[in-house]
Formats: C-alpha cells, sequence, structure tokens
C-alpha cells in the first residue's frame, strides 16, 4: 500500500474520525501514525537508519526522512545514522560534532504485515492516550459522588460505566446484600482512582462514611454553604449510622437543618442507603458531653475519661444497659467509633460495687499497714486518703480533720506510716542489689526504690540501660493493631508514671552520661517554638 495524494487526506479524516471517538487529541492519533508509517518505513530501509515521518497537518502528506548525526570519530557506532566530521563534508558545509543531517527517502510500499503492525502502533498509542485522558478526567474528582450505569457484575464486583471509563464498585463496598442489574442506575463514591498498567482504575464505594457525608451535602444546603459542617461519621453499612455536626450560626439548629422538614432531607439519605438508620448527633468540643450525645437514644448517669489511655468509662441505669450497648454492640461499637475512644459501659451496679471493692481494700490497707481498726481505716478512706504516702507526707491539718483524730494521734499515723515506707523501700533496694543494680541507677533523682526493684526485674541494671529505654517501655501505651487498640504495658506504669516522666527521665539520664548536650536540646526547642509560632500566624492569616 503506497501513500498516494488519492489517499493522503484520508489519513486526516481517519485521524479526526478515531480521536473523535476516543475522545482524545487528533494531533496524538497523527504521532501515532507518524510513528506506525516510521517503522513500516525502518523495516524496508534498514532497521538501524533513523527513519523518521512527518503527515502535513493541513494536506495530510506524509514526508519520509533520513537523519544522521555527525559525532567524534571514536564515538561512531551506527554507520547508517551516525557519520564523522570527514564524512559529513561530502553533504554539509563546515560540519560540527552534533549537527544533523536530513535528506527525504522515497515513501515506502506497505506489505500486507507492515499494515497490520502500523494497524497495532497506532490502536496502542491510542489505548495509551485514551488511558492519560481518563486519569487525567478523574484523578481530581477522587472524594465526590458519581452517577454511573451498572454495565456488568465479575465475581461479586460491579463494572460501572461512568461516562469517559469504567469504575469498580467491589464486593465489600456494596451495602448489605444489594445487587445490581446491567442498565440499573447506580451512585456511588469515588474512593480512589490509580495510573495502573493495564489503565486507570476508578475505585468506587457504597460503604464508606465519606459517601454519607457527600449525600448530606447534596440533601442539606447549609452543609454545602458551610454553615453546618460535619465533623465525623460512623457506620454499620446498610443497618446503622451516627452523624455529628456542628452550625456556625447560632440561629440555625444542626441537627433539625439536617432532618428537614418531616424528616425529608434524611430520608432521602437513608432511601439511597438501603433503609440505613442515622442518628443525627450535635458535636460537642468537651468529649464527654459529645460521648454522652453519640450513645444516644440511651441516657448516660456517669462519664470518667481517661485521656492519656484514649479510654472512658460510662456509667448507665441498670435498665438502659441493653439500649446502650445495642445489638450485637452496634450503639456502643458506632459511637467509639464517632468519637475515637475506647468506651467501658457498666451499669449503676457495677460502679457501685466496683467503688464497695475499692473501699474495702484500702480499708485493709491501712489496718494491715498501719495497725488501724477497722473503724478508724474507714474513716481515713472516707476522707480521701488512698495510699500511705499520702498519710505519711500530707499536712497535719488534713489529718486533724478527721473526727476523733488530735495532734499525737496524727503524728503518731504518720510515724507508722513513714516507718513503714522506709522498711518497704529497705526491701526493695536489697532485692533490687541482688538482681546486680547498679549505684548509678539506684542513686539517679527520680526513681523510687521500688522503680528502681521493678526495672531490675525487668534486666535494666545501670542507667545506661535505662537511658536507652523508650517513653512507652517505661510509662506504657496504646498502639493500633488491625484497627483496634492494643495496650502495652510499661514497666513503671503501676506507679503512675506518664509518658511525659518518662520521657524527661530518660533525657535528664542521656544529660547526665553525656550522651545528649542540653545547649543543642535548647537549640531544637526554641526551633520547636519558633516553628509553632509560625504556623500559628499562618492560621490566624
Amino acid at each position: 500500500m503506497a501513500i498516494t495524494s488519492a489517499n493522503q487526506l484520508e489519513l486526516l479524516q481517519t485521524a479526526e474520525a478515531v480521536a473523535r471517538e476516543k475522545m482524545i487529541d487528533p494531533a496524538l492519533v497523527v504521532e501515532a501514525m507518524e510513528e506506525s508509517l516510521a517503522r513500516a518505513a525502518k523495516s524496508r530501509y534498514g532497521a538501524e537508519m533513523d527513519i523518521r515521518v512527518s503527515i502535513d497537518r493541513k494536506t495530510g502528506k506524509a514526508t519520509f526522512t533520513r537523519v544522521r548525526t555527525v559525532v567524534e570519530d571514536e564515538e561512531l557506532e551506527n554507520y547508517q545514522a551516525e557519520f564523522t566530521v570527514e564524512q559529513a563534508k561530502q553533504y554539509m558545509e563546515d560540519p560540527k560534532v552534533g549537527d544533523v543531517f536530513v535528506e527525504e527517502v522515497p515513501p515506502v510500499e506497505m506489505g500486507r504485515i507492515a499494515a497490520q503492525s502500523a494497524k497495532q502502533v497506532i490502536l496502542q498509542k491510542v489505548r495509551e492516550a485514551e488511558r492519560d485522558r481518563q486519569y487525567e478526567e478523574f484523578k481530581d474528582r477522587a472524594g465526590t459522588i458519581i452517577n454511573g450505569v451498572v454495565k456488568r457484575e465479575e465475581y461479586g464486583n460491579v463494572i460501572v460505566d461512568v461516562g469517559r471509563g469504567e469504575g469498580i464498585l467491589r464486593r465489600n463496598e456494596k451495602i448489605g446484600r444489594e445487587s445490581y442489574r446491567p442498565n440499573d442506575r447506580i451512585r456511588c463514591y469515588i474512593k480512589d482512582v490509580r495510573r495502573e498498567t493495564r489503565g486507570p482504575q476508578i475505585f468506587l464505594s457504597r460503604t464508606a462514611p465519606e459517601f454519607m457525608a457527600e449525600l448530606f451535602k447534596m440533601e442539606v444546603p447549609e452543609i454545602y454553604d458551610g454553615i453546618i459542617e460535619i465533623k465525623a461519621v460512623a457506620r454499620d453499612p446498610g443497618s446503622r449510622a451516627k452523624i455529628a455536626v456542628i452550625s456556625y450560626d447560632g440561629s440555625i439548629d444542626p441537627v433539625g437543618a439536617c432532618v428537614g422538614m418531616r424528616g425529608s432531607r434524611v430520608q432521602a439519605v437513608v432511601n439511597e442507603l438501603q433503609g440505613e438508620k442515622i442518628d443525627i448527633i450535635p458535636w460537642n468540643e468537651d468529649q464527654p458531653t459529645f460521648l454522652v450525645n453519640a450513645l444516644q437514644p440511651a441516657e448516660v448517669t456517669k462519664v470518667v475519661l481517661d485521656e492519656e489511655a484514649g479510654k472512658i468509662e460510662v456509667v448507665v441505669p441498670d435498665e438502659q444497659l441493653s439500649l446502650a450497648i445495642g445489638r450485637r454492640g452496634q450503639n456502643v461499637r458506632l459511637a467509639s467509633q464517632l468519637t475515637n475512644l475506647d468506651i467501658d459501659i457498666m451499669t449503676e451496679a457495677e460502679e457501685s460495687e466496683r467503688r464497695q471493692k475499692e473501699f474495702e481494700e484500702r480499708t485493709s490497707l491501712f489496718m494491715d499497714t498501719l495497725d488501724l481498726d477497722e473503724f478508724f481505716a474507714q474513716l481515713l478512706v472516707s476522707e480521701g486518703f488512698t495510699n500511705l504516702e499520702e498519710v505519711a507526707y500530707v499536712e497535719l491539718d488534713e489529718l486533724l480533720v478527721i473526727d476523733g483524730v488530735d495532734e499525737d494521734t496524727a503524728n503518731e499515723l504518720q510515724a507508722r506510716a513513714r516507718d513503714y515506707i522506709e522498711a518497704q523501700n529497705r526491701a526493695a533496694l536489697e532485692a533490687a542489689r541482688e538482681l546486680g543494680v547498679e549505684d548509678s541507677l539506684v542513686q539517679f533523682e527520680g526513681l523510687t526504690p521500688q522503680m528502681v526493684e521493678a526495672l531490675a526485674k525487668d534486666g535494666v541494671l545501670t542507667l545506661e540501660d535505662f537511658a536507652t529505654c523508650a517513653d512507652w517501655e517505661l510509662a506504657g501505651g496504646w498502639t493500633t493493631v488491625e484497627g483496634e487498640r492494643v495496650k502495652d504495658d510499661g514497666i513503671l506504669e503501676p506507679f503512675d508514671m506518664s509518658l511525659e516522666e518518662a520521657q524527661d527521665l530518660v533525657m535528664t539520664a542521656r544529660i547526665v552520661l553525656g550522651w545528649v548536650d542540653p545547649a543543642d536540646l535548647e537549640a531544637e526547642e526554641e526551633e520547636a517554638a519558633e516553628e509553632t509560632a509560625e504556623d500559628q500566624e499562618e492560621a490566624g492569616a
């Protein structure tokens, strides 16, 4: 097949038709044609030749040229595409290294195999251009809702026609057991768009919490306008969900706005989510208050927050326990996801029983260690004393407020407490020394004898050993494993040591050992303070 004047314009017409069908730039199709013709010409003239083809964008005329580059004598490798300065003088005036010589060569006759090869090159280039166009179009639409048409279902995954591409709704991203037939209309959330070798992959979801948030944004104008903000969403797809909202306009009720007149707005979202029940909850910066709201419809009697552990204890009336937990733990699980806290729920009877147990344990402690009768020990516990250290080192006036305690009795109580503590300290140090602990650790300020004993039992025998410990190894902490918070026990955690205290002790040990220069620490703190100030200024601006 020769490219004659009769079919030159057909090249441009074909390029226009393909570009229009695939919705890509016609210039990309023409470039693919040029490359395919150049490949066919190389098979005719020789693969080592640098043959290039240029198609005139107006007339469709294809020009075949051979390009040769001037190189240094010692760099000459390809005699068909390169030549030396001396050889170039036959074709050029005053040639220099790097110059190129271009000469036109006759068009080639394309046989059946060459034509088939050219077709494959064009198709490949068109596919690549189409993939790039799809990726560029959809990459910025991640995080939005899209309407599509179901094309087919493969192994439980739904292939969705989203206009200029295809998206995949995986089996685990569908709500419950919903099924679709070809040509069904479907609304999905674009979860991710990735560029892969087989083309751009558009991953869709109907179970993502963001899908519900986007649906509310579509149904509630106040959310779209930014007057109301969705702060958190927790879902059990197809069954139940909780959504926390806050209003930045005091005259607008965020919950009422999301519910709508006679529930019209929330009902539109419920219908889209296959009847998923939705609790709309007012957001509150105070975590205990927010949690009380999140556990609706259950009533909460008392909340105890442990910020460091990220845990919270909730006390509910006995008859409200099943309502607070929900069917299969659904209510408390969603409330936990919404607040990002681990929630322990107990009844008033259970809390009363726990408090009674703590009262008895402390009473028994004072009876055994201070040689007191039960009534006197109960008086101490009732006044808020929880351990021997408080009794031993508290101001004398705090003991004198207890009924029946005069100055002599108070002094005797403190003397007994101090004697017992000192005896315990001596025993702890003896046990630690038997384990091989060194004086450098014993004399380190900030560690009690009991702490030194605990460290020794864990193999920490020197100040150097202590300085290599991580703060969480000492104070304990929490690690997220497969979406669940797991407790890491610390060596000194039984002594109520916080992470900050552990960090300070370890850093002090490193300074004492000369591992860290205090001047460097000060410089780092100043730099961090400056960065924080700059961030605050930018946020304020």
